[in-house]
């Protein structure tokens, strides 16, 4: 595939990261409208029950200011995988949700762990990291676009605030970074430049040494 089509946005581009912000957003409506309480649904470590976390947690806040601060590097995040890695979205977005909630029960304190932060954290830092491993000018700066942005967050991954499942978003940071590595030959890679043979280069032989050029010999015809 050549360079210029690989940086064709996809339909999904835009499309399925309004779908995602209008369904976490809707699910809290819901939560809020009718009085529901949705956390009993999120990660509960290591307890059977809060398995089902693993799939549910991505979609449920606590209130609207968590929400409304998972919904915007989201969206851009989101816009960035489907653009510049759109070969491997959906293995990122979908597998990585999964092993995202699981890699948090496995480890995490016992309490209800909740939200798309997890998400946030793994599109971070897989879109991070590709950018920075594969070398290709265009991801290098999506990269450091993205580290200045939200490069802030990265402390979060640490306990520093008392509430806030930051394992779940070390979690994410490192399903990201290995998603990254494994996925590093595929999609949009850094082209080597190809050098074309002159007639210069005619002159050396594969060790380097200098080869003479042959003179032609003249042939005369006796009539």
């Amino acid at each position: 595939m050549k360079q210029a089509d690989q940086f064709k946005p996809s339909k999904s581009f835009l499309l399925l990261p309004i779908v995602f912000i209008l369904v976490i957003w809707f699910i809290y409506w819901v939560e809020i409208y009718y009085g529901f309480n949705f956390n009993k649904f999120g990660v509960f470590p290591r307890s059977f029950k809060g398995l089902q976390g693993v799939v549910f947690t991505h979609f449920i806040h606590s209130n609207t200011n968590h929400l409304f601060n998972n919904s915007v590097p989201l969206f851009v995040l989101l816009s960035s995988l489907f653009y510049f890695y759109k070969e491997v979205a959906y293995k990122v977005l979908f597998i990585g949700a999964l092993l995202v909630g699981f890699l948090t029960w496995t480890f995490a304190r016992e309490s209800y762990h909740i939200g798309a932060s997890g998400l946030v954290y793994l599109l971070f830092s897989f879109v991070f990291f590709s950018g920075i491993i594969k070398k290709h000018y265009r991801l290098v700066a999506l990269s450091l676009i993205i580290i200045f942005l939200y490069g802030s967050i990265i402390w979060y991954v640490l306990p520093i605030k008392e509430g806030v499942s930051w394992e779940g978003h070390l979690s994410g940071f490192i399903v990201g970074l290995c998603f990254a590595i494994v996925f590093r030959n595929k999609g949009i890679l850094k082209e080597e430049h190809q050098f074309k043979e002159t007639a210069f280069d005619l002159l050396f032989d594969e060790n380097g040494n200098y080869i003479p050029p042959q003179k032609e010999e003249s042939v005369e015809e006796n009539n």
